[in-house]
């Protein structure tokens, strides 16, 4: 069975046969879906696809992408449904990107804002999604805020020594269809590097495909690629990979 620990259904892309996509998720193998949200709407839908859906389970998160001038009250309502919906079991998408944003007043926001959800990691518990690109020195300065927060670090695109240290701290690593890239020299030496029983796979759906499918829109259906690519990385059965790394995400979502 395999566990697809991160993706986005509420995307708009989903629209025309998201129920119908989700429905054959069984049939494909997958047997566990995590949907982070991005916002509060998003984080809203994620969790009406988990209570229809008795394999899929939710997160909610401000995304560094979606941070509007209105996110104190946001934040509010973020903690208010990790707190009473069961079927939430991380926060997230939360962390830093800096790819787009280069205004260094608008980075110190994403920042605060990725702050602020650590602590409410902390309060309730819950382990986090941490979305980090071109922001690693960041992320891991606020993530050592946190020692008693856990986490993964979602389509992680870190160096070796930064993978170590994050695996010091507790946390996971997760990894995306960019594994089956041929330029995907640093992600392989992370796998190498880290023990298995500390990564998980996604597809980040819709984003990313893996390869031979590349350029298309991304699915659950997809997310055995990811642990074919890290069997042949660490020399293992794929079957093992899929058993493994689904024993880590329900680990750390505490899905029993």
């Amino acid at each position: 069975m395999l566990f697809d620990t991160h993706a986005h259904y509420d995307d708009s892309r989903f629209d025309d046969d998201r129920d119908a996509l989700l429905s054959s998720m069984p049939a494909h193998n997958v047997g566990l879906i995590l949907n982070p949200g991005c916002d509060v709407e998003t984080s809203r839908k994620a969790i009406s696809y988990a209570q229809k859906y008795p394999f899929v389970y939710a997160a909610t998160g401000i995304h560094p992408e979606n941070i509007n001038e209105n996110w104190n009250n946001e934040l509010l309502v973020i903690y208010e449904l990790a707190r009473e919906e069961p079927r939430v079991r991380a926060i997230g998408e939360i962390g830093l990107d800096y790819f787009w944003e280069k205004d260094e007043r608008a980075r110190a926001r994403q920042q605060v804002v990725f702050d602020r959800q650590m602590k409410l990691a902390r309060e309730l518990g819950k382990p986090v999604i941490v979305h980090d690109r071109d922001a690693h020195a960041d992320c891991l300065e606020i993530t050592r805020r946190y020692p008693e927060v856990t986490g993964v670090y979602h389509c992680f695109a870190g160096s070796v020594e930064m993978a170590r240290e994050l695996l010091e701290l507790g946390y996971y690593l997760s990894f995306t269809g960019v594994i089956t890239f041929k330029n995907a020299r640093r992600a392989i030496e992370v796998i190498r590097m880290a023990p298995i029983e500390r990564l998980m796979i996604e597809t980040d759906a819709p984003y990313m495909a893996p390869e031979p499918y590349r350029g298309r829109r991304n699915s659950s259906i997809y997310v055995h690629r990811m642990a074919e690519a890290i069997a042949q990385i660490k020399g293992m059965d794929v079957e093992e990979v899929e058993r493994i790394t689904t024993e880590n995400g329900k680990r750390l979502f505490a899905i029993f």
